[in-house]
């Protein structure tokens, strides 16, 4: 009887492990989302060719490499970690039923599903960031390397065993393993590319440059929030019993209670500070409020968790007005949303994780930033340097959807035909719609000036 408790159990944990892997791999579909409501139509498609094939490239990238160096099974030491060669044998049922402490309590392959799309997502925060203006080609170049390498070596030095962990750096789910992690490359990344043509003016103007489908960006949010629930409620790793159920559960509430307290406080700043309740503000005011309770979405009440969910809405409406007070043009405001409201929440954890220290927080948070941004920096100032990063000014005032993909998202606001494309000077080039004249007040990275 015990036998068969043991094995339902591992059955169990396993299947939910499996369910909350689904979810966050949907999660992919609702960065495209996001991301190509966001943009102008004119790059519509290289966007979303973008992000699925980041997705691609991160599973087999992981798979092959990444994996191994973020969970390695015998590591140099704590800070480098080990490299061994694609994934080893499953659990055995002897191990399972053995019991014990250290008995396997769920499939070492659902373990691999759940942490290829947590790499999958650090890669598609820096898309959006980089959206309108950087290559196709040289963006996934950059993606192998980060998937590979990058990503895993600073996600071993706190959930591989490494040196955060051992300082007793707390980050649950990942407010800054994943999410500032991304947002550090993506920093680099915005750095180097440099911002899209007419976004800011010779006298210091921040200009409006509002996305196509508002709706299709609403869309993705609400994907984004499902997936959550698999992303921080995946990170209690079990729910067969009744205490981690008991748990799981209050992951939940507390994940979706932070979304809504960062989506209404947005929306209430937003009209507060331009007189309009700006829709994107209020989508990444929910998206603030996710990132902000991942690092521990357990311990806190629901009150709590709600007023984390609330302090990272209003922190990205202000971090979205800085980055464009400094002339860091990011489309979707992922820098804002998973950088500054991941950092809030890496240091909101020591209000309710007595285990936190603010000492540890502030380690991990520097460390991770400073190596993903280093790293990130390196690699792709030399992508830059040797086979380029950003597209020319033609492919850029056309879209890149003709020239990346050739094809179009909304053909009918083409005014000439796609074999009819040349440069601006030519007549030929494929102009923006009308809707891309008017724009929204405060967009993500493109509020007014004042």
């Amino acid at each position: 009887m015990e036998t068969l408790g043991l094995e339902l159990g591992y059955a169990l944990d396993t299947f939910y492990f499996l369910v909350c892997a689904a979810l966050v791999m949907w999660m992919a579909a609702g960065f495209a989302m996001l991301e190509a409501g966001l943009v102008r139509g004119k790059n519509t498609v290289e966007i979303l060719n973008k992000n699925a094939l980041l997705y691609g490239v991160a599973c087999v990238a992981y798979l092959v490499v990444g994996y191994n160096i973020m969970y390695p099974g015998d590591p140099v030491n704590s800070v480098i970690p080990g490299l061994d060669f694609l994934l080893g044998p499953d659990n055995a049922t002897d191990d399972v039923v053995a019991g014990g402490e250290g008995a396997p309590y769920y499939s070492s392959m659902s373990d691999f599903m759940f942490q290829v799309v947590f790499a999958a997502a650090t890669m598609s925060i820096v898309s959006g960031a980089v959206a309108e203006r950087m290559r196709l080609w040289p963006f996934l170049a950059f993606a192998v390397v980060m998937v590979s390498v990058i990503y895993p070596v600073e996600g071993y030095w706190k959930w591989g065993g490494g040196f955060l962990d051992q300082l007793g750096f707390q980050d649950f789910a990942g407010s800054v393993v994943v999410h500032m992690a991304g947002a550090s490359a993506a920093l680099a990344a915005v750095i180097l590319v440099g911002p899209r043509k007419g976004k800011f003016g010779p006298n210091g103007e921040v200009n409006a440059i509002p996305g196509a489908n508002l709706p299709m960006a609403t869309l993705g949010m609400f994907i984004l929030w499902m997936g959550w629930f698999g992303f921080n409620g995946g990170s209690e790793l079990k729910i067969a019993n009744v205490e981690e159920a008991n748990a799981v559960a209050k992951v939940f509430v507390n994940t979706n209670a932070a979304a809504a307290g960062g989506m209404i406080v947005a929306a209430l700043i937003a009209r507060l500070r331009f007189g309009k309740t700006d829709l994107t503000m209020t989508i990444n005011g929910a998206l603030a409020g996710l990132v902000a309770i991942t690092a521990e979405p357990l311990l806190p009440s629901a009150g709590a968790a709600t007023l984390i969910g609330a302090v990272g809405g209003a922190v990205v409406v202000f971090s979205v007005l800085l980055l464009d007070r400094l002339r860091l043009d990011d489309p979707v405001g992922a820098i804002s949303v998973h950088g500054t409201a991941g950092i809030w929440g890496i240091f909101a954890v020591l209000f309710t994780n007595p285990a936190a220290t603010f000492t540890g927080q502030l380690i991990g948070t520097v460390v991770t930033f400073a190596w993903m941004f280093l790293a990130s920096f390196i690699v792709l100032y030399v992508i830059k340097k040797t086979i380029g990063l950003r597209v020319s000014d033609e492919e850029e005032h056309s879209g890149m959807d003709v020239f990346e993909c050739g094809m179009a998202a909304y053909p009918e606001f083409m005014v000439t035909s796609l074999s009819d494309i040349g440069s601006p000077s030519s007549g030929k080039a494929v102009k923006a719609s009308a809707q891309h004249a008017q724009g929204h007040l405060a967009a993500p990275g493109n509020p007014i000036s004042s």
